[in-house]
């Protein structure tokens, strides 16, 4: 009797207008092959991220490089904008 447990992100979705991404992990834990368990991991990537009053680009170094090539694919220079105008918009 193998227990075994995987990892894997079964769901990447581009949110909304300032293109978030949503990356669901599933973590599956197996006996002799047939799955006896599965739960998820849910986090989200804004394109960019604001420390003090200087926006800089999110780092995704640590994310798989399938994240990476859609988060380089949709993060357009125009969108980056366009989200860092609505948050500072927001700001109180």
């Amino acid at each position: 009797m193998a227990l075994t447990e995987s990892t894997v992100e079964d769901k990447i979705e581009i949110v909304g207008d300032h293109k978030n991404i949503q990356i669901r992990t599933a973590t599956v834990i197996a006996r002799d092959g047939t799955e006896i368990s599965r739960s998820f991991h849910r986090h989200v990537l804004q394109c960019s991220t604001k420390t003090d009053d200087t926006w800089a680009d999110t780092d995704i170094s640590d994310q798989s490089t399938e994240v990476q090539a859609i988060c380089n694919a949709v993060w357009t220079d125009a969108v980056k904008t366009a989200y860092q105008t609505a948050m500072d918009a927001q700001e109180i």
